[in-house]
């Protein structure tokens, strides 16, 4: 299998586990609750063990700016899906632009490739 394929594989699962561990964070109830936060604590290790991997073939900023930006955008669509959280024109617009700037990286940057 190709190495970025792998790491573009390692930093899906480094968001999927980021996203996972911030929604148990909102369900520990700063921590008071014994089972969200253990899982918050290890879905967050996992996360940061699965982007040290990508790391191995992807730049620094590049991964981080993905992972943070798809990981934003995942956790503000849980917000409202779960949490029933409401998002305004600003902050659809903001995200709008966090998907623009992770678009425009992947598309066009000669810093993301390997």
């Amino acid at each position: 299998m190709n190495a970025s394929v792998t790491a573009y594989g390692f930093l899906a699962a480094a968001i999927s586990c980021e996203v996972v561990g911030t929604a148990l964070l909102q369900r520990s109830d700063q921590f008071s609750r014994l089972l969200p936060g253990v899982g918050t604590v290890l879905f967050y290790a996992l996360s940061f063990y699965c982007l040290s991997h990508a790391l191995k073939v992807l730049p620094l900023g590049i991964a981080y700016a993905i992972w943070s930006g798809v990981g934003i955008v995942v956790t503000a669509l849980i917000g409202v899906a779960l949490f029933r959280q409401s998002l305004d024109l600003p902050a659809l617009a903001g995200i709008g632009l966090i998907i623009a700037g992770v678009v425009v990286i992947n598309a066009f940057s000669r810093s993301s490739a390997h």
